[in-house]
């Protein structure tokens, strides 16, 4: 009767260390829970912002492109021949600037130095005509007025070839500083003209921003495209998040930059996140007042990010099981 009823003791001491460790286990999975979510893509919308018709696509949806390859090209024939234009008016304002740097033509120049050499010889045989003119009004064979006309041709002689000395000075002279600083400041303006008119031709072109999945492709060649109307939507590889909902109860073990974990179908081994964003506001908001029960129903949005070698195997809308990682 001892032996037994020690034996009975002993099972029953048993019996209470499984059922503790079951408690315990239980405990532990309560501490660490698990929230549903899915995943979420951050998608780029490359538009032209001018409209027009689309020429040509050359992505299409599925696809992956580089970064800097051609998505799509709209009709620039307007914007092209703006731009010749304006590298047309750019060309004349610069020539234009340049002409004033310099002074008259050599031909110019030449036809005043004539002018001048002619005004000289002039300037040589009046003033020769009045020594002869004075010799003889000292020998008595002319009167005094013909010695003051003399006088007065070779002073005009001799302003005539102060005058031409002086265009010749002047044309080899740049134009004034005022006007060479307007014409510069038209050149200026034409450059800027030209530069706004290259922009609209190459805004006609849409290059991929970075290297990305082709999600989708809204027109088709032919099809007018608005202002700002995105032709291509584009999924680069970090663009890819998860966004799952926390209770109001386990909010407090979150914060920014926590490590957690992500599952789902076929997705193979989990994935480490870093939570991103943590919502301020709740998803469902009781109507009168935060009971215990209506609290049970507040949830908190929350984002993590994978890296973009994980986030590759991620698709938008697929469902994920998060949990926080635990640490080795």
């Amino acid at each position: 009767m001892f032996f037994i009823r020690e034996h009975s003791l002993l099972h029953a001491r048993f019996l209470l260390v499984v059922l503790g460790a079951v408690a315990l286990a239980a405990c532990s999975d309560k501490s660490a829970p698990a929230w549903s979510g899915y995943a979420e893509g951050d998608y780029v919308y490359v538009a032209a912002p001018l409209a027009g018709r689309l020429d040509a696509v050359a992505v299409q949806a599925g696809q992956s492109v580089a970064q800097g390859a051609p998505l799509f090209t709209l009709d620039a024939e307007s914007e092209q021949a703006a731009q010749q234009e304006a590298a047309a008016r750019l060309a004349s304002a610069q020539a234009q600037a340049a002409n004033l740097n310099l002074g008259r033509r050599r031909e110019e120049i030449a036809v005043t130095q004539a002018q001048l050499t002619q005004a000289q010889a002039a300037e040589t045989l009046a003033y020769s005509d009045l020594q002869r003119q004075q010799q003889l009004l000292a020998q008595g064979f002319v009167a005094k007025a013909r010695v003051d006309d003399a006088t007065t041709q070779l002073g005009l002689a001799r302003a005539r070839v102060a005058e031409l000395a002086a265009v010749m000075q002047v044309a080899k002279l740049p134009a004034r500083t005022d006007e060479r600083a307007a014409q510069r400041a038209n050149a200026q303006a034409a450059s800027e003209v030209l530069r706004q008119s290259t922009w609209r031709t190459r805004q006609k072109q849409q290059t991929a921003p970075s290297a990305a999945l082709v999600a989708d492709v809204f027109f088709q060649p032919g099809e007018w495209v608005g202002a700002g109307q995105p032709v291509v939507s584009l999924l680069p590889p970090g663009n890819t998040k998860a966004r799952f909902f926390v209770p109001e109860a386990d909010l407090g073990g979150l914060k920014a930059g926590q490590a957690v974990t992500l599952t789902c179908d076929g997705c193979g081994a989990p994935m480490a996140a870093t939570v991103s964003r943590i919502a301020t506001q709740p998803e469902y908001t009781p109507p009168v007042i935060y009971s215990n029960a209506q609290r049970s129903k507040l949830v908190f949005m929350v984002e993590a990010k994978p890296s973009p070698q994980d986030a590759a195997r991620l698709k938008p809308g697929q469902p994920l099981d998060v949990r926080i990682a635990v640490r080795p």
